[in-house]
């Protein structure tokens, strides 16, 4: 009974013939097999090959997105600590007669604290790193080399976009 498979012809090394021979010999294998199971992984791995680029771009995208959450976790500790040192160092130690007091105003305090550290999380607002994106630039802050290309262009005449320096 004639095959529906193409038939093709091919040349190899004769290592590669040895090989192959070596492996149509097991039991329920022939040549042809060996040959399609071979050329089927192969393929095979063109798809592992761009499924793994792809999981490599997104774990590139999440190192970096980590990389950008610890730098912002350390600024917040050591904005905390130099904080604590400078308010460690500036307030002076409270007599006994008057501790009490200093109690119910630290008291009173922290509950102002609490109360604006739950609307500054409610409201999605950051203040420190919102401070810190006001004083801290990337790359995002300055002009791509496109950019740069498309503002030395000189415009046409008959734009009106911008003053010429004649007039």
């Amino acid at each position: 009974m004639p095959s529906t498979k193409p038939r093709i012809w091919s040349y190899i090394d004769p290592l590669n013939h040895a090989r192959l021979q070596a492996l149509a010999k097991r039991p329920g294998s022939n040549e042809s097999q060996v040959v399609n199971n071979a050329l089927s992984a192969f393929f095979a791995q063109e798809h592992e090959v761009k499924r793994d680029a792809a999981l490599i771009r997104r774990l590139d995208r999440m190192t970096r997105q980590s990389e950008v959450l610890k730098r912002n976790q350390i600024i917040a500790a050591e904005a905390f600590a130099l904080f604590m040192r400078y308010f460690l160092t500036v307030i002076p130690p409270v007599p006994d007669k008057d501790k009490a007091a200093a109690q119910a105003q630290g008291s009173a305090r922290f509950e102002r604290y609490i109360e604006s550290l739950q609307t500054v999380l409610a409201d999605g607002e950051t203040v420190l790193f919102a401070a810190l994106e006001d004083i801290m630039v990337d790359e995002t802050a300055f002009f791509t080399k496109d950019e740069l290309m498309r503002l030395n262009e000189p415009l046409p005449e008959n734009r009106p976009e911008r003053a010429r320096s004649d007039a």
